[in-house]
């Protein structure tokens, strides 16, 4: 049996991805931060994987479309605080979907963050049904849903690329 250098290729970026994304969820859920070295070695995992994959010049596409993203993300973060005086998104949460912005571009981030939403609701809703008291200003570490929301965007994006 023969397997493509491709094939191979993807199998190892995107399992290092997902023992990322593991620690990311793993992580914020335990102490409520996304590390900036996780986050860090997310995006240059996807900056390599974009070089190998589509060249030098869309690595600079990616890296200004991750900074584009991050300011975003960073200014909604400080007009939420401003407006209600609690973070919504913490800082790592914005770092990291700039990291994910290299791996999913500008096009995946709202499906990403659907997913990370949908996901985080029926979390809440389960812990609502189970009895826990969902207030508010009940608190849920954003991270691991942001990570499942990369690993499926991505995943549905290399799927979507073969047929």
């Amino acid at each position: 049996m023969h397997i493509d250098r491709e094939v191979l290729y993807f199998i190892g970026s995107y399992g290092a991805l997902c023992v990322l994304c593991c620690a990311v969820a793993l992580i914020d859920l335990r102490h409520g931060i996304i590390p900036n070295w996780l986050n860090l070695a997310i995006a240059a995992l996807g900056l390599a994987n974009v070089v190998v994959t589509e060249g030098a010049t869309a690595a600079f596409t990616a890296m200004a479309s991750a900074v584009l993203v991050g300011a975003v993300f960073w200014l909604l973060q400080r007009l939420y605080f401003a407006l209600r005086h609690v973070d919504g998104l913490g800082l790592g949460d914005v770092k990291f979907l700039a990291a994910a912005t290299i791996w999913v571009g500008t096009t995946g981030i709202p499906t990403l963050l659907l997913i990370a939403a949908l996901a985080a609701l029926a979390v809440a809703g389960g812990l609502q049904l189970a009895g826990h008291e969902m207030k508010r200003q009940t608190s849920i570490p954003f991270g691991p849903f942001l990570a499942l929301g990369l690993l499926l965007t991505s995943a549905l994006q290399s799927w979507l690329a073969l047929i």
